[in-house]
């Protein structure tokens, strides 16, 4: 079976099973800003975990505002986030399989979120991940990120 064909199906039942599961009770409006940025997040993992980095940041802000704060300090802008990520990722395998986890979507509005959460890279030179908090802003063309601060915190020992 064609891969675009099966990961297509699979974020289609992602996002079906999100629906259900944020199904508001009778009377209740729907959050559609936190079904959409969480639908976001979902589609950018599965980008990472199909191999593709341009893919993957067709979740951030494409301007030369965008921020990435990580160990090394700030990135600047959309195509400097970009190279960051090609660099330190430089391979299928260095990427690994990323999931995120703990995903807490907090409105700011009805134009921007914040987002606290875990990352972890599952990878054969050893298991990697942290935390990341990020800054939302719904488009014309959905929700991007406009800020991005990401931790890697090493494992406790056992």
């Amino acid at each position: 079976m064609n891969k675009k064909l099966v990961y297509g199906f699979i974020l289609v039942i992602l996002a079906l099973a999100l629906v259900a599961i944020l199904a508001p009770g009778p009377g209740i409006k729907p959050d559609q800003g936190q079904s959409a940025v969480y639908i976001l997040l979902l589609t950018q993992q599965a980008d990472w975990n199909k191999g593709d980095i341009g893919a993957f940041m067709n979740g951030y802000w494409n301007s030369p505002d965008l921020t990435f704060a990580g160990p090394n300090g700030f990135t600047q802008g959309w195509q400097p986030v970009l190279e960051r990520y090609q660099k330190t990722y430089a391979s299928r395998a260095a990427m690994g399989m990323l999931q995120f986890s703990d995903l807490n979507i907090q409105m700011l509005g009805s134009d921007a979120a914040l987002v606290r959460g875990k990352w972890h890279l599952q990878r054969h030179a050893g298991d990697i991940g942290g935390i990341f908090t990020l800054v939302l802003r719904r488009f014309p063309e959905g929700w991007r990120i406009i800020h991005d601060h990401t931790t890697q915190i090493s494992p406790e020992p056992n």
